[in-house]
């Protein structure tokens, strides 16, 4: 029997481990890896890293020594790290490309890898589709691969640890001199994840001190689902409001995601991130220039960007479409739902540990607390509320669901929603739905986790509810049966 094709979702190809994640399969996207760059980059290096899941090391080894059986050199990271350092590595080293084990936020049980071209980014979609083609080619006639040691002794494996040159970038893009010198003091939950211990580092020799929550490694996350949002950030906002916590900036499994909480433990969700992000940018640095930002992310950067001049572009869900377009158009900004940014200056992707600390920069020019500074940017765009619901299926059966939902929403898309007249839509990434005051829900299923999401923003909290509810449950009408997932304000 054939083995089924690999293919890649939102971010690089993901699955649970043990079940598709095998030695085997990590070979064969491995090969198509080294296939694709022959034909692009015959003689740059490869840089191979990982995060702290379970075998991450032992799965990047697997890619190391099938790079190096196709005689191509690799630089393989000597410990965990986040994604964005590997990308960094990789522009930094002038490699021809990356190769990381991660399954980012996902939960514990998966696995993944992410490619990275040279200019350290996600991969666009014509990269993507070239190597499922070449890695389909690979299950179809086999790989190349050799020892680790041998490829070690033959001097084409080389350790390198990647911390020292991604500290000098992050120093040349944020002031860290200026938030070491305030006295801040900072929370920093790693969520056990390859994020540890990075904040802190950045951030020491000075008054401000680094307080580390979930920093020791555990592959199963604690228990916890490894994605930053307020219903997985139980402790740290515990810790914050027993107070003395100036700013909690938490992590997600590979670090290239952040959550930010305030002074008082309220979580400040992603989409208020974005917009204080822009607003430092604009404001505080004086920048303009265009914003890229997901189908799923705020209009307050719309209205932001009518404020300071700065173009706003809304595209699918994805650094592998933000960051193609942050370098065709030299974007200030890149901006996800999902808490993933990325600025100019840096690489075209996002990088949990940069916007966490531009926040603190943030917080030390304005010399204000956070939830004064989101306030003032709230007086800027007007009242902004905003939710998302997870609905999680099983994974059997799910890319049918999936089919068998757009299919129906494209043939048959509602004229209204709780009620409300749809006065404008998208279907090029799930169904997006506008009302007439500009408020907006949407419905997509994940590309890397067998989820159904429905996203909603609106000037009132009641009414997000409302529509997320009424969106919820037109998209299963003809699904089967699944539990609602708790809404992530």
């Amino acid at each position: 029997m054939p083995a089924e094709r690999i293919s890649f979702g939102t971010d690089g190809w993901r699955a649970v481990v043990a079940d598709d994640f095998t030695y085997a399969n990590v070979r064969f996207v491995s090969q198509g890896v080294a296939a694709y760059l022959a034909h692009v980059s015959p003689e740059k290096a490869v840089v191979v890293g990982h995060d702290t899941r379970f075998c991450a090391e032992l799965f990047a080894r697997e890619v190391a020594r099938v790079l190096a059986a196709n005689r191509r050199p690799v630089l393989l990271l000597d410990g965990p790290a986040p994604t964005q350092v590997s990308a960094w590595t990789v522009v930094d080293r002038g490699a021809a490309g990356g190769v990381v084990v991660t399954a980012s936020h996902n939960p514990p049980e998966f696995n993944g890898l992410k490619y990275k071209p040279d200019y350290g980014g996600s991969a666009g979609p014509e990269v993507v589709a070239r190597l499922e083609e070449e890695t389909a080619r690979a299950q179809a006639v086999g790989v190349h691969a050799m020892g680790f040691d041998e490829a070690v002794a033959a001097g084409l494996v080389e350790m390198v640890d990647p911390r020292p040159a991604y500290a000098a970038q992050l120093a040349r893009i944020v002031d860290l001199d200026a938030i070491r010198s305030r006295g801040l003091t900072v929370l920093h939950d790693a969520m056990y994840g390859a994020g540890a211990g990075y904040i802190a580092s950045l951030l020491a020799g000075g008054a401000t001190r680094v307080t580390g929550l979930h920093q020791e490694r555990n592959p199963g996350f604690g228990g916890l689902h490894p994605e930053p949002i307020a219903v997985n950030l139980g402790d740290a906002i515990a810790t914050i409001r027993a107070g003395g916590i100036d700013l909690g900036i938490a992590n997600d499994g590979d670090a290239d995601r952040v959550g930010i909480l305030d002074e008082g433990g309220r979580f400040i969700n992603q989409l208020e991130v974005a917009a204080l992000l822009m607003w430092h940018l604009c404001e505080q640095r004086g920048w303009r220039g265009p914003v890229v930002r997901s189908i799923t992310s705020s209009s307050m950067l719309d209205r932001l960007g009518e404020l300071y001049g700065c173009p706003v572009e809304e595209l699918p869900v994805g650094f592998k479409y933000l960051g193609p377009r942050m370098r065709e158009v030299d974007a200030i900004l890149g901006a996800e739902e999902s808490g993933g940014f990325g600025v100019r200056g840096h690489l075209p992707e996002r990088d949990g540990i940069l916007s966490g600390l531009l926040i603190a920069e943030m917080m030390v020019q304005a010399g204000q607390p956070l939830s004064a500074i989101l306030a003032r940017v709230y007086q800027l765009v007007g009242p902004h509320a905003y939710a998302r619901r997870d609905v999680r299926f099983d994974r059997e059966g799910y890319p049918e669901r999936r089919e068998a939902l757009y299919r129906r929403l494209r043939a048959n898309p509602p004229s209204t929603v709780a009620g409300e007249p749809v006065v404008r839509s998208r279907c090029d990434d799930g169904f997006k739905y506008w009302f007439g005051d500009g408020s907006w829900v949407l419905v997509r299923m994940s590309g890397t986790e067998p989820l159904l999401r429905v996203y909603s923003e609106a000037p009132a909290a009641d009414r997000v509810e409302r529509l997320i509810a009424a969106m919820a449950d037109l998209a299963q009408a003809e699904l089967p049966a699944a539990p609602k997932g708790p809404a992530h304000g």
